[in-house]
């Protein structure tokens, strides 16, 4: 697709600067990301790629590297001439922030290479580091004065996950805010680049038959899943010190819920987006630990099969301490203390080693009264959902009860689909080709706010507290390839309610 079918236009001239070039970020979603905007047409006509490493990497073995990574992990058929195209943008330069000197040298070999890209001292800095590199990097960026914006941008990317609890988060966006401004800083969660997730806000805001019924009055609760199929695998050390909660609710579930949740703005800019997205997360009921504790369940999964492969007790995972304790479940009841969503309950639901993989929102509206049918065969109407399915089937799904076909009143659920891949003939994305893309014409409207990043972690706080405080007690064994603890449908089911099954 080119430049004018879309109708999107090309970004400034800019350095396009990677930290952590050589790790699995960059290879398995970075690179492949830049190729697909690329064969888009998409990039900018003066750019370069800068890979900044610890250790010194000639610029032709970063090209080999990434050229591998390339057809490893690319969503669609390589293109050569496209793909040697890319890479000849690519150079190396060495750098480590425990090496103050090495970024005085870095630099002045930035600012030689623009000048001979002509890339106009644009720069988009990608931190694809672990989260421990993110402060010590932008303070080394901003003592020499590589983030000053003096007649062109520099902006800094920073991936998730962003702090560990409230007060990280707190000193993170401290230790960013000193050195920048908050219009330059993007916090990259890559569910905001899927298709369905932006779509949430023209399903709701731009058909006349949704937003009239989006509220208390006619929703009865919104259930939002994220299911994986995988099991941690070789992530033992990061996720034993992470847990489930941590690594999902506070930055994927919770995007998915502002977007449900949040109240019109007052146009389609960045400030009003992200203002109305914190305003719905600082909304969030907070709970006592007691309260935590009753609305939420923790599990961890024992050894299982899913599909066909055989996935082995979580505490025999590599890198995993004995006895721990950390959830590779987690279930949440909450509540928005707001006018629209007074008494509609949330469940948010994520695992692990699950039988489905699966993201997905449902909202689950009220129960029309049938005493009209009383004497018929429909004590149980069907309920009455609309399905936002994220992955791996993206589309929009509504649920409703018809009569069926004959002389007698008998009644049935059907549904009505919408698939993109049955309308649309996108090409295959890693999801941050559009995040790329915005950080480089400068929209952040995808992209948190450091009030909205903080208002996240203030109402999970009270569940990490909790459970941390509550040790081994309450945590919920759950067979791998299963749907999770049966307790999480206890937690539904006092409420007169049940999870969708995900089929």
């Amino acid at each position: 697709m080119t430049d004018a079918q879309n109708n999107t236009r090309k970004p400034d001239p800019c350095s396009f600067v990677i930290f952590g070039v050589t790790g699995d970020l960059a290879h398995r979603l970075v690179m492949p990301a830049l190729y697909n905007l690329a064969a888009s047409n998409l990039l900018p006509e003066k750019f370069c790629v800068v890979g900044i490493a610890r250790k010194a990497t000639s610029a032709d073995e970063l090209r080999e590297g990434l050229l591998a990574g390339l057809k490893k992990f690319a969503t669609r058929p390589i293109d050569d001439a496209i793909a040697r195209q890319l890479l000849e943008c690519v150079t190396s330069i060495e750098a480590d922030p425990e090496d103050p000197a090495s970024f005085d040298r870095m630099r002045e070999q930035l600012d030689a290479l623009e000048e001979r890209r002509q890339t106009g001292g644009n720069r988009l800095f990608y931190l694809a580091t672990p989260p421990d590199g993110f402060a010590p990097i932008a303070r080394e960026l901003g003592r020499t004065g590589m983030l000053q914006e003096n007649g062109s941008w520099r902006r800094l990317v920073v991936e998730k996950p962003f702090g560990t609890d409230l007060e990280s988060a707190k000193k993170l966006n401290a230790d960013l805010l000193e050195i920048l401004t908050e219009h330059q800083i993007y916090r990259i969660d890559h569910y905001l680049g899927k298709e369905t997730v932006q779509n949430i806000l023209v399903l709701r805001f731009a058909n006349g038959m949704f937003e009239p019924i989006w509220n208390r009055n006619h929703i009865d609760h919104v259930q939002i899943t994220v299911d994986e199929k995988l099991g941690v695998g070789h992530r033992g050390s990061f996720y034993d010190a992470t847990g489930a909660l941590r690594d999902m609710v506070p930055n994927h579930l919770f995007q998915l819920l502002s977007l449900v949740a949040m109240e019109p703005p007052t146009r389609f800019d960045a400030h009003s987006v992200r203002a109305e997205k914190a305003n719905v997360l600082a909304a969030i009921q907070l709970q006592s630990e007691a309260e935590a504790l009753h609305n939420s369940v923790r599990g961890q999964y024992i050894g299982g099969t899913v599909d066909d492969t055989v996935i082995e007790d979580y505490h025999k995972t590599k890198d995993v301490a004995n006895g721990s304790t950390t959830e590779t479940y987690a279930a949440l009841k909450l509540i928005i203390d707001n006018w629209r969503w007074a008494g509609v309950p949330f469940y948010l639901r994520t695992g692990k080693a699950l039988a489905t993989k699966r993201t997905e929102v449902a909202i689950k509206f009220k129960q029309a009264p049938f005493a009209m049918f009383q004497g018929t065969p429909v004590e149980a109407l069907s309920h009455n959902y609309l399905v936002i399915g994220v992955e791996p089937n993206e589309g929009i799904a509504l649920q409703f009860n018809t009569k069926v076909p004959g002389p007698a009143i008998k009644i049935d659920g059907v549904e009505m689909k919408f698939r993109y891949k049955d309308y649309f003939k996108a090409q295959p994305s890693t999801g941050y080709e559009t995040l790329i893309y915005d950080c480089m014409i400068g929209d952040n409207i995808l992209f948190q706010r450091a009030d909205s990043v903080e208002a996240g972690w203030c109402a999970v706080e009270p569940f990490l507290d909790a459970w941390k405080n509550a040790g081994s007690s309450g945590l919920k064994s759950y067979r791998a390839g299963s749907e999770g603890p049966v307790e999480a449908d206890e937690l539904m089911a006092r409420d007169g309610r049940s999870w969708r099954k995900l089929g």
